[in-house]
């Protein structure tokens, strides 16, 4: 199996570095990732100029890996035109979670969602945070355990996986929180005293028991199978009962 490892933290992440370690037990492992930090780019490719890659300044243990002036979609797009017979895209560990509605703009999911789209295996992984960043070290056998659950499933093409900041093991298989949350502009000054602005995030309304937010609440690690489809064939169905 031949394994395409990106992110959108960026080439520098420590959660790139221990994806790709686990990613190496199950195949060959290229690592092609954002020279500069790419959240929340969502699903964006790089249309109005060139991508370019180079060699990767940070050691990989013997796995062949670059750095790409682009976005975590370029680095799918370009990894698998340069590489032949990709098997599977893995994307992540990204450092803070991706559930719920955060899907919709998430560079970690869409990397593995653009993968998908070339019609190839994408996953993502990511890990919650708290007051200090994850211990990379103690979550490797967390992302092992994910990877023999899902790495013979080939039916599921597009797999978006999320660990707790300390799993206690257990694994589920979850649906996608689509609660309603509360997207905020808090404006601001910088040092100079120009207004700025920052949009945030805050959930309001409660997990829904066997969603992703549920699952990673309770210390369990989720994995939701998804789609690309977004069609509500609901309301086909009754037009057509309708009609």
């Amino acid at each position: 199996m031949k394994i395409l490892v990106t992110n959108d933290d960026g080439i520098y992440s420590p959660g790139l570095s221990c994806l790709a370690r686990v990613a190496s037990n199950y195949g060959e492992v290229i690592v092609m990732a954002p020279d500069v930090e790419q959240s929340s780019m969502g699903q964006a490719i790089t249309s109005g100029k060139p991508i370019t890659y180079k060699n990767s300044p940070i050691h990989f243990e013997g796995i062949e890996a670059y750095r790409v002036s682009g976005t975590p979609a370029d680095c799918v797009a370009l990894g698998t035109h340069l590489m032949e017979d990709i098997d599977l895209v893995v994307s992540g560990i990204n450092i803070g979670s991706n559930i719920g509605n955060s899907a919709w703009h998430s560079g970690t999911l869409s990397a593995a969602r653009q993968a998908v789209l070339f019609g190839i295996r994408g996953i993502a992984f990511s890990v919650s945070v708290g007051d200090e960043e994850p211990d990379f070290n103690a979550l490797e056998p967390f992302v092992k355990m994910a990877f023999d659950e899902v790495i013979d499933k080939e039916d599921r093409e597009l797999l978006n996986i999320n660990f707790p900041r300390y799993p206690d093991g257990e694994i589920l298989w979850t649906s996608q929180s689509v609660r309603h949350y509360d997207g905020k502009v808090i404006a601001n000054k910088d040092p100079m005293g120009r207004q700025h602005y920052w949009f945030t995030v805050v959930p309001i309304e409660p997990e829904d028991e066997g969603s992703d937010r549920w699952a990673v609440k309770q210390g369990k690690t989720s994995i939701t199978p998804m789609i690309l489809d977004l069609t509500d064939k609901e309301y086909l169905q009754s037009r057509e009962k309708a009609g």
